[in-house]
C-alpha cells in the first residue's frame, strides 16, 4: 500500500471553505479512483495559518496515477482549494506502507 502525503496551508477565515471541498469535491474524485484506499484530513492551528495534512492511501502507484496522472508527485490542487489555501507543497510525497497496526 502506498501512503500519499502533501499539506496546504489556509488563513483561518477560508480553512473552513478548505476542509468542505476536501470533504466534498475531492473525495468524490479519490473514491472514483480504482485502487483507492482511504484518505485522512489532519488539521492543526500553526499561529496564524492552519496547516492542513492530507494522507491519501492507494494500493499501489498505478492506483495514485490514476488520481494524479503520469507526474502523480506533483500535487493536484483544484481551483477551490486554490482559493482557499494561501500556499501549499508542489510536489507530493509517496510512502510505501511497511507496518499496519489497527
Amino acid at each position: 500500500m502506498i501512503a500519499r502525503i502533501w499539506r496546504g496551508w489556509a488563513p483561518p477565515g477560508r480553512a473552513d471553505d478548505y476542509q468542505r471541498h476536501y470533504e466534498t469535491e475531492v473525495s468524490e474524485h479519490l473514491t472514483a479512483v480504482n485502487g483507492f484506499r482511504g484518505a485522512q484530513l489532519l488539521r492543526r492551528d500553526e499561529g496564524g495559518e492552519i496547516a492542513f495534512t492530507s494522507i491519501t492511501w492507494f494500493a499501489d502507484l498505478d492506483a495514485v496515477r490514476g488520481f494524479a496522472g503520469d507526474d502523480y508527485e506533483q500535487a493536484v490542487i483544484e481551483d477551490a482549494a486554490q482559493a482557499a489555501l494561501s500556499r501549499w507543497d508542489e510536489r507530493v510525497s509517496h510512502h510505501e506502507v511497511a507496518v499496519q497496526v489497527a
